[in-house]
């Protein structure tokens, strides 16, 4: 059977207190607020989804099939990043409702687009940690988003997720308007592992979104150090940065503007 420790939004009460709040409230659509669907039709065919070839490292899409400057510069310790779809349109703004409203229906009905890009890029774990959250930012929000995404997907994929192998072990500014250098500094350091859930063993850590991959780097030194085996990175959505492109990919891989925290 398959071993899950729930998040704290995800206990039994919370459950039912949101399966109460379907029923006097009809469910929303997360991308445009259309009743009906936490995920409808519609937003669900504009989505982008990223498709091989990336580069081997970072996961932005790729055509040359090696590595791009950046991670030929700066090789990444994870294993590699890979992330279902482009971070735009309907999609972006599900993420700010899950992110911002914590609702597990959200996560669940977003999950097939992770399972998909999970299929897609052929990623093999032994078991799935979300990104943690500082205590006290969950703590005062009651959830943490990528526990929601990583418990969805793990019901897609029949994996094992362990929430307290992870630890955030002190809070850190935004990274919202910080350059590459200054976010991996921003986070260096900030995570611990358990070697009894790490030691051995191949995981891949969830998010939300991944910017310039400087959390999950971090994520990953802190499971290295607990003895883990490969570290892969996996998000729902990925922003392109300009700075990532060196030959123009154009169409809908085009570059975003920095401004997401990962």
């Amino acid at each position: 059977m398959r071993r899950i420790s729930l998040p704290v939004r995800l206990t039994l009460p919370f459950r039912i207190l949101e399966e109460a709040l379907d029923l006097l409230f009809p469910p929303r659509c997360a991308g445009c607020g259309r009743p009906g669907a936490f995920w409808c039709a519609a937003c669900a065919a504009a989505v982008i989804p990223i498709m091989p070839p990336v580069c081997p490292g970072c996961g932005i899409p790729w055509p040359e099939g090696d590595r791009c400057p950046t991670c030929r510069a700066d090789p990444p310790r994870l294993a590699g990043i890979r992330s279902a779809c482009l971070y735009r349109g309907p999609l972006r703004r599900a993420v700010h409702r899950l992110k911002f409203h914590g609702r597990y229906a959200v996560a669940r009905a977003l999950a097939p687009l992770m399972a998909d890009g999970w299929t897609r890029f052929a990623l093999e774990a032994d078991l799935l940690i979300p990104v943690p959250a500082h205590r006290g930012r969950e703590r005062q929000r009651g959830y943490n988003q990528a526990a929601l995404l990583a418990e969805a997907l793990a019901e897609h994929l029949s994996l094992p997720v362990h929430p307290e192998a992870l630890r955030r072990v002190r809070a850190t500014p935004s990274q919202v308007g910080l350059d590459h250098l200054a976010r991996r500094a921003n986070v260096q350091g900030v995570f611990q592992a358990d070697p009894r859930w790490i030691a051995g063993r191949r995981v891949a850590v969830i998010d939300d979104v991944c910017t310039s991959g400087a959390t999950l780097e971090a994520c990953a030194a802190a499971l290295y150090q607990a003895g883990a085996v490969t570290v892969w990175g996996f998000t729902l959505a990925r922003v392109i940065l300009r700075r990532s492109l060196s030959i123009p990919l154009g169409g809908a891989y085009g570059a975003d503007r920095a401004g997401t925290e990962h």
